[in-house]
């Protein structure tokens, strides 16, 4: 099944450059990185060895910094290859390398663009993370003898089911890998399942807790001021988060007279006209960051549609509220707020972390809020300090995995 599978990919081969040519007139490649996908590339691999991480978006990319940090620390002549598939993962990253890392865009599944990029930059430990492993890569990385791991797995009872209806072939690709560790014991039981035997798998948590925190922009930051007026961001937003953000920081001034101000972090930087609709049909007066437009003193609501910026909001506000956590999108990470002393406040869908807000929610570390009127009243909440306090404690306990998995990859490197 597993040769099935990289045999089909072989005879689509032909179509990977007019595919991506496709996607660069939709504006869905970068324009001046898109053969990077072809396992083209420009850049030069360092002299000494060399670990490839692999995370397929924002989140996960940036999840890496902290054992990218950890490795360094216990090996400091190691340089670093974080690969990522969507195009705002590389421009956000950017903004937030650790040393002796480079990104690139990861290689298209097939023959010609996998060759390409292992006999350039020809890692000497390959790591796969969340929820990718990309067959081709891992079959060849292991003809190759070149060691992998994979870190911070998380296999949805969805994906779970999907995957074994190709038979033994993920079993038998993640047998392949040198090590694994889940995030939770959900996953660690859906990978022994599709491996069907006792290949050990090791419950170490997710890379999120421990992550280094979000860079940001003192010359920006500097433009607001919390001691002026109490501030709260809503990040990553959908549009769900949004219209009840709106309505929270309208009921806060009226219900509460509290001058609250509020900064939306949307997801896709298209909403930002939407947005403002939805301000105005409010009453709230709003500016943006792509307008250069300052967060004076007359404004209700600041929309940040940039990229690689959230270090900065998170560091202006007090109260973060999560994004994605009020529907079908099942929550994003919530250690980037904790990590920068937000108090963090959540809607109830967060299937994505549930772990993770379930060890927040049993310390008191974060609260759950269904409507508006909630979200108005935990901003008004004298608590918010204890809560920013209890978070950060739990997000200690919850890096602890990373000095297991550290410990594993660098008995993996062979050199």
């Amino acid at each position: 099944m597993l040769r099935l599978v990289l045999g089909v990919g072989a005879v689509l081969s032909p179509l990977a450059r007019p595919l991506l040519k496709r996607r660069l007139a939709k504006g869905k490649e970068d324009p001046a990185r898109w053969r990077e996908k072809l396992g083209e590339t420009s850049a030069t691999r360092p002299d000494g060895p060399l670990v490839w991480m692999h995370g397929v978006g924002v989140g996960e990319v940036m999840a890496l910094r902290g054992l990218i940090i950890a490795m360094s620390a216990a090996c400091p002549d190691l340089n670093f290859l974080v690969t990522s598939s969507a195009r705002s993962s590389g421009e956000v990253f950017a903004k937030n390398l650790p040393p002796r890392t480079q990104h690139q865009y990861l290689p298209l599944d097939l023959p010609g663009p996998v060759a390409h990029f292992l006999d350039h930059w020809k890692p000497d430990l390959a790591v796969w993370s969340d929820q990718e492993v990309w067959p081709r890569l891992a079959v060849t990385c292991a003809r190759r003898g070149i060691p992998q791991a994979y870190v911070a797995a998380r296999i949805t009872e969805k994906s779970a089911k999907a995957k074994s209806r190709f038979g033994a072939a993920y079993g038998d690709l993640y047998r392949l890998l040198d090590t694994r560790h889940a995030q939770e014991d959900r996953t660690a039981a859906a990978l022994c399942d599709l491996m069907g035997d006792d290949t050990p798998v090791q419950v170490t948590g997710s890379l999120k807790a421990a992550a280094a925190p979000l860079a940001a922009d003192p010359d920006l930051l500097a433009q607001f001021d919390a001691q002026t007026r109490p501030i709260w961001v809503v990040a990553s937003a959908h549009r769900q988060d949004i219209e009840l953000a709106l309505d929270a920081q309208k009921l806060a001034r009226e219900q509460y007279g509290f001058p609250s101000f509020l900064i939306i972090a949307p997801r896709l930087l298209n909403d930002t006209q939407a947005i403002e609709a939805a301000c105005e049909d409010r009453s709230l007066t709003c500016s943006k960051r792509s307008a250069n437009q300052l967060p004076a003193p007359t404004i209700d609501v600041f929309i940040a549609d940039s990229f690689g910026e959230l270090g900065t909001w998170y560091r202006a506000a007090s109260f973060a509220l999560i994004g994605g956590t009020f529907d079908a999108t099942q929550g994003h990470n919530p250690w980037e707020a904790v990590a920068l002393n937000c108090a963090v406040l959540h809607g109830p869908h967060v299937l994505n972390f549930a772990t993770d807000y379930r060890m927040l929610e049993a310390a008191n570390a974060s609260r759950l809020v269904n409507t508006a009127g909630e979200i108005a009243s935990a901003l008004v909440d004298e608590n918010a300090s204890q809560m920013a306090s209890s978070a950060t404690h739990v997000r200690e306990q919850a890096a602890t995995g990373l000095t297991q998995i550290t410990t594993d990859l660098i008995a993996l490197l062979k050199i």
